[in-house]
């Protein structure tokens, strides 16, 4: 019997540009509206993100089994283990569906890569790409299929921006004109300042407002 498919996220950026403090902020915030939540993180060598994220999101607060925090050492560039052969990180997913079927969302982080990482769509139903602000007010207009086609495009570390010379106005301005209608959202990681909206992002264009699992099982009964 194959297993449902669970909704997937890929969060993809460069190296830096706080993918990993993004999901430590995403995933307490969904946990509390009752979701159950699995990851896989993506390196090229080692498996440090992931590691974190386990002694963050599970062993500290709780919010998930150790199990479900996984670690790829790609070997290679990461970017093609979540685009060009997702065949390492779709069989992690796989058997993560089909182990805990109680989940209702699994996040994919990419390993650091630049400005042209996406994800196969046989691996993820959505994608955020995140960049921060250090690179510069410049950064949105160098486009790249990363800011020009994902889902969501998270600005992050806009607190330093003064102190860098970015303008947030300009990056607005032009990530209006290279993304026309799709949604971007100015965050600060670190202080978990709008990172809400991500995470409503994720409610309602991914999960689709739906209640979690757990809950649904809850009313049948």
């Amino acid at each position: 019997m194959t297993s449902k498919r669970i909704p997937r996220v890929g969060v993809g950026g460069p190296v830096g540009s706080g993918k990993t403090m993004l999901i430590e902020q995403i995933v307490p915030l969904l946990a509390a509206k009752g979701y159950n939540i699995g990851i896989v993180s993506n390196d090229v060598v080692s498996r440090e993100d992931a590691e974190r994220m386990r002694k963050n999101l599970a062993t500290e607060k709780g919010l998930m089994p150790e199990d479900l925090v996984i670690g790829l050492a790609t070997g290679g560039c990461p970017h093609t283990a979540v685009r060009e052969d997702p065949s390492m990180n779709l069989s992690v997913v796989e058997e993560m569906e089909s182990r805990h079927a109680n989940l209702d969302l699994i996040l994919i982080e990419s390993g650091g890569d630049n400005i042209t990482t996406t994800f196969s769509p046989a691996l993820a139903d959505y994608f955020i790409y995140i960049i921060d602000v250090t690179g510069g007010d410049k950064y949105p207009r160098k486009r790249g299929l990363g800011i020009e086609t994902c889902d969501l495009l998270v600005f992050n570390k806009i607190d330093v921006a003064p102190l860098v010379g970015a303008d947030l106005s300009i990056m607005k301005r032009d990530a209006m004109i290279v993304r026309g209608d799709k949604p971007f959202v100015f965050v600060n990681s670190k202080k978990g300042q709008g990172v809400e909206k991500v995470a409503n992002h994720i409610v309602k264009y991914v999960l689709f407002d739906q209640p979690p699992k757990a809950i649904k099982a809850k009313a049948n009964h």
